[in-house]
């Protein structure tokens, strides 16, 4: 989820030409060329597949069963979902999604209270809720990795200045997941840190980690089912929140993430119209089976997304991740049509409203301190703020050309969280999820404009992580 106000600044010299057809030039002694990108918020609604539904049934019913009731939707299957995640859990019926003519609701309404049915459900679409030497920290843009005794100084940043004065930079035994669009692996500042370990070391055409995937170098793409993470300049909000968490630092160059050092794995399922959630649930389950196969000090996922109303489906991916000790950082929205952010605990936010203890929802506010205009919030529903607004980071430019912008939204205060969770592994090898969540919510900062209106009252501070 996120709002957008982009300024992006070309990494290298490069002819206006080669760069999106909206730039505009700077002054000649900038050497650097613009361009302005205004994207309305996308509201947080139930929107569905249409004519499509999710069911489960009950282990053990039979074949011929199951037809009969689809019958009474004359529905097919298109897909049956079963992950290798929900096979180590001892689920091996997994779900199904079903064609119907009929109305999601309609359809719905016919089986769901069956004795053989688990659930049926929608298939929801969600969207996207958007001491270092890098350029951009030494010239006074990234101001949500100040502290109060960086240079330059904002109290109101994550603080992530401070632990890397200590040496606390991250590590490249932590992993964490990015579920969203695809990031630019490929990215002057990313190329270093997106890889997933076992397969990037391993042979060309061969499923090395034997998790089903082949040359998962990167990540995957359940879109379009392949390892192709990366597809082009649309993959802007994936590169760019993936760049808050870990873009290198101290190379003199563009940004920092968060962390300098981690390992990111990308697990696609969002592209130009949203993402379902028989690919959400997927995308969990891949990185939750990466941990179990690998044995990675994987640690979290960042979820920079929303929308729809509860799934089952869903809910139960989350739940087999936080089995294996993954927290799920998830953005709590930026509202409705009118741009204003609503109140989580009356108006629920998914997937930051599930309820179960590996889920961290974040707030977005602002370089002075206070609640972004557009950000969701909840007294018991959202646990910290994080900075949101203008938050520079890592862009996919036409060509390959490296770019770095500006964009709000609890998408982009989403990233800080993730990376902090990454920072505070680094630093205690071992580290439960329950210990790490406490950790960052313990520590938060008490701000004014989140009293009564995030579980801590407080926004982030990694300064001793």
């Amino acid at each position: 989820m996120k709002t957008r106000n982009l300024f992006v600044y070309i990494f290298c010299v490069a002819m206006l030409s080669a760069c999106k057809k909206d730039l505009n030039q700077l002054p000649a002694n900038e050497n650097q060329a613009s361009a302005t990108d205004n994207i309305q918020n996308h509201k947080q609604s139930s929107s569905y597949v249409p004519n499509e539904i999710l069911v489960k049934f009950k282990k053990g019913v039979a074949e011929k069963i199951r037809a009969n009731i689809l019958t009474k939707v004359s529905g097919s299957i298109s897909e049956k979902v079963l992950t290798r995640t929900m096979e180590h859990f001892g689920d091996n019926e997994g779900f199904f999604v079903v064609h119907t003519p009929l109305a999601v609701m309609d359809a719905i309404s016919r089986i769901k209270t069956l004795r053989e049915i688990v659930y049926a459900e929608p298939n929801f679409i969600y969207h996207h809720d958007a001491v270092s030497n890098d350029p951009y920290y030494t010239n006074g843009s990234l101001w949500g990795m100040y502290g109060d005794v960086t240079n330059p100084i904002n109290q109101y940043g994550s603080h992530a200045g401070e632990a890397w004065a200590a040496g606390h930079t991250g590590a490249t035994s932590v992993v964490v997941g990015v579920i969203d669009e695809g990031a630019m692996f490929r990215h002057i500042d990313l190329k270093a840190n997106i890889k997933n370990p076992v397969e990037s070391n391993g042979m060309p055409g061969v499923d090395d980690d034997g998790n089903g995937f082949v040359d998962d170098i990167h990540g995957w793409d359940f879109q379009k089912n392949d390892n192709s993470t990366y597809d082009g300049t649309q993959d802007d909000h994936g590169t760019h929140v993936s760049g808050t968490i870990g873009a290198a630092g101290g190379n003199s160059t563009g940004v920092a993430g968060v962390c300098w050092k981690v390992r990111i794995i990308s697990a696609k399922f969002l592209g130009s119209n949203g993402g379902t959630t028989a690919n959400a649930v997927k995308a969990v389950d891949y990185i939750t089976n990466l941990k179990i196969i690998n044995n990675y000090n994987l640690v979290a996922t960042n979820n920079s997304w929303g929308g729809g109303g509860y799934s089952q489906a869903l809910y139960d991916a989350i739940s087999r991740a936080n089995a294996q000790n993954i927290l799920f950082i998830a953005a709590a929205g930026n509202g409705g049509l009118d741009g204003i952010g609503d109140n989580n605990d009356i108006v629920d936010n998914y997937p930051s409203n599930y309820n179960l203890p590996n889920i961290i929802a974040v707030a977005a506010i602002t370089s002075s301190g206070g609640l972004a205009w557009f950000s969701n919030y909840g007294a018991t529903t959202v646990d910290l703020g994080a900075p949101g607004v203008d938050i520079y980071s890592t862009l996919p430019g036409s060509n390959g050309t490296s770019l770095y912008g500006s964009y709000n939204g609890t998408s982009m205060a989403t990233p800080h969280v993730t990376g902090a969770a990454a920072l505070y592994a680094s630093t205690h090898p071992g580290a439960t999820a329950a210990q790490i969540k406490a950790a960052i919510l313990n520590s938060a900062i008490p701000t004014a404009s989140l009293q009564g209106k995030t579980v801590t009252g407080g926004r982030l501070n990694v300064s001793e992580f």
